[in-house]
């Protein structure tokens, strides 16, 4: 029997198989770099290892430190969790050498999942539906669009799509660097890119008594670059021969290489060609299935199975582990057929109108209400929720930019559609830019309520519609004047010194205060004035009913409508005011009336578009390029990024460095006009201006 835990992640799942451990009575260890010395995770496991450094090269991926930890710390068993080393068959070997329990599969099984193009070996060996590969060497412009993937990994990490055959070279060469840092193996494969296929996926778990279960199947057809948004189980929209096809290829693979533990098989359907099959073979002849991959690890995802089942599948993990049968740990003799309908969206640091580049900050504020289950099975319909971050939680470069999972169990489909998206719309996220208004777009769109609509290409051709902002232009005026009336409130009630001065008070009283707040790319001015010490806007269409530092209401055509206010770094000079109203949250930065000199940045600049490290630079100062040529290529969050010339001209600057890091805004380069000069100089040759390096 296992007694002490220690899991080699971070974040959500690693506070997600701690709770498993805690109800069983396992005791639990976290590792931790030091970027992450003062996160949830950290906390909520009774004892805790550091790990020198940041980046995951230097922490999470050293197997060395991870199985070193679990000696010192007393642990007799570690707990993979996803990405990272979770897949890595030398380190599940090197656990079992060391004399600890491994909770995954064999180092073989891994081993042989690991390597996608061995998998689609195994998996035609099996009699499974496997696609075609091609040698890189030989693609033409007829084989287009192609993929590149990485061969080890997953979560979009080392993966490209080309339709341009001039685009291939790069493309290989981007997605191995990729995969190299994320993974450790820079192998990657082509193969022909199926653009309408939906993602469908197999839950398997299999024990070492020879019983396999297949645990139903899910939809991860909504993704951005290739990594999943959304999830639901069951698969919507199947018909019966599909999914019967669907388990029996998951089940063949698992018998093929004598899988152990939890997993999850990965298949492409392509239902547009079910009616031409239909009308061969007659009857429902089903979609035409491509196998992917097999992922030897717990998904992301398995909330959703969890929910529809009722199994925790982190206990089934163990138990397998441990040598049970799958049938003694669950107390059933079958897996449970699914009750119902789960829906999981994935809650990113990143923003989507600017190509979903992650964003850094501390988390002011996260609560979601209504929640039934944290980490855990959910025991009658309602919310769950996965959270690695809290008020107050620091999110930086160096990993996965999921905040959180938000899961919403249902008699129904449409059901759990609502709940969720309710849920979202009354959740109050405060300090970092996040893909909230994207989720709550996907799940108030037609097409996506429709399952024959579901395909891999579905969000990026939607993105437009469902990334736009949810709080329209007129309720962001009441919002804005919220954040105004409340804040000349706080003003008012912190400074004793002007106690009997009403607040708005202004010395020439034929003009309303103001002020300016910067709301995404946008600025709103507010204008308000006190009238015997009572705060009103000068809108007139709004009426002030209350006024408080924390809390307006206020009145438009007779509806009134509450908004809760909360002020942040009026002393730090960064002043924000969030407001939540029934639309959602809204931060709002207030514009100082004076620009700082040291903030301007010469024209032509290049700024960084994120906090990152600078992965190689690919101009030199003088050097001439044109429009579209590389400038830098940036790291954060653990994917790439390409910043390219926007026109043409000469680096007459070049701040940027290979292996730096950057703050969000830095300048990287500067380009301007042939035999012309910088306007101004670049902000990091400003004094205190390249504080961003140390980050």
């Amino acid at each position: 029997m296992i007694g002490t835990v220690l899991v080699a992640n971070r974040g959500e799942i690693a506070r997600r198989v701690f709770a498993t451990c805690r109800a069983l009575g396992i005791a639990t260890v976290a590792v931790h770099s030091d970027a992450d010395a003062d996160a949830p995770f950290v906390r909520d496991a009774d004892t805790s290892v550091r790990l020198p450094g940041a980046a995951p090269a230097d922490t999470y991926l050293r197997a060395d430190l991870v199985i070193a930890a679990a000696r010192t710390a007393g642990a007799d068993a570690i707990h993979p969790g996803y990405g990272f080393l979770s897949e890595n068959a030398s380190f599940a070997a090197a656990v079992r050498d060391a004399g600890l329990t491994w909770i995954g599969p064999s180092p073989d099984a891994i081993e042989a999942m690991g390597s996608k193009v061995r998998a689609k070996e195994l998996m035609a060996a099996a009699g499974g539906p496997v696609g075609g590969m091609l040698d890189p060497a030989d693609v033409t412009a007829d084989d287009l669009p192609v993929v590149v993937k990485a061969s080890s990994g997953g979560g979009g990490r080392g993966m490209r799509v080309v339709r341009d055959l001039a685009d291939l070279p790069g493309a290989l060469e981007q997605a191995g660097s990729e995969a190299a840092s994320a993974f450790g193996d820079a192998t990657v494969f082509v193969e022909h890119y199926l653009e309408h296929a939906r993602h469908v996926e197999v839950q398997v778990v299999a024990d070492e008594h020879g019983t396999c279960w297949v645990v139903g199947d899910r939809d991860c057809s909504l993704q951005r670059r290739h990594q999943k948004v959304v999830e639901e189980a069951p698969a919507p929209g199947l018909s019966d021969a599909t999914r019967t096809a669907l388990h029996d290829a998951a089940r063949g693979i698992v018998k093929q290489v004598g899988y152990t533990g939890a997993g999850t098989v990965e298949f492409l359907v392509d239902q547009r060609h079910s009616e031409e099959r239909q009308s061969e073979k007659g009857g429902d002849a089903g979609a035409r299935i491509s196998f992917l991959e097999m992922n030897t690890r717990l998904q992301v995802e398995h909330p959703v199975t969890e929910a529809v089942t009722g199994l925790d599948l982190v206990a089934l993990q163990i138990a397998v582990a441990e040598g049970r049968t799958l049938a003694d740990a669950a107390g059933v003799a079958e897996p449970p057929a699914p009750r119902g309908h789960a829906i999981e969206v994935r809650l990113y640091a990143e923003d989507p109108a600017d190509d979903f580049a992650p964003q850094t900050g501390t988390v002011r504020a996260f609560e979601v209400p209504g929640v039934r289950a944290r980490f855990g099975s959910l025991d009658a319909y309602g919310l769950r929720l996965d959270s690695g971050v809290e008020a107050g939680t620091d999110v930086g470069i160096h990993y996965d930019a999921m905040l959180a999972k938000v899961v919403a169990w249902a008699p129904d489909r449409n059901a759990a559609i609502r709940m969720l998206r309710g849920a979202l719309r009354r959740s109050r996220l405060h300090g970092v830019t996040t893909n909230l208004d994207l989720l709550d777009g996907i799940l108030g769109a037609p097409a996506f309520a429709d399952p024959v609509s579901l395909s891999t290409l579905l969000l990026g051709d939607r993105l437009d519609d469902w990334a736009a902002p949810r709080i329209a232009s007129e309720s962001r005026v009441a919002y804005a004047t919220a954040a105004a009336l409340a804040r000349a409130a706080a003003v008012a009630a912190q400074a004793p010194v002007l106690a009997r001065i009403p607040a708005g008070y202004r010395n020439v009283a034929s003009q309303p205060h103001t002020v300016t707040f910067g709301v995404d790319d946008d600025e709103l001015t507010v204008a308000y004035v006190s009238e015997r010490g009572r705060l009103r806007p000068a809108d007139g269409g709004l009426v002030a009913e209350t006024v408080a530092p924390d809390r307006v209401v206020l009145v438009r055509d007779g509806v009134a409508t509450a908004y809760g206010v909360v002020r942040s770094g009026a002393t730090a000079g960064a002043e924000t005011v969030d407001v939540d109203g029934p639309a959602g949250s809204l931060s709002l930065q207030v514009v100082p009336r004076f620009v700082d000199p040291a903030d301007q940045v010469a024209a032509g600049s290049l700024l960084a578009p994120m906090p990152a490290a600078v992965v190689s630079v690919a101009v030199e100062a003088g050097q001439r390029i044109a429009a579209g040529e590389v400038v830098v290529v940036l790291e954060a969050m653990k994917m790439q990024h390409t910043i390219t010339a926007p026109t043409d001209g000469v680096v007459s600057e070049l701040a940027a460095t290979a292996g730096s890091q950057v703050e969000s805004g830095a300048v990287l380069a500067v380009i301007t006009e042939p035999d012309t000069e910088p306007d101004t100089e670049p902000a990091t040759d400003q004094p205190d201006a390249d504080e961003g390096d140390d980050a």
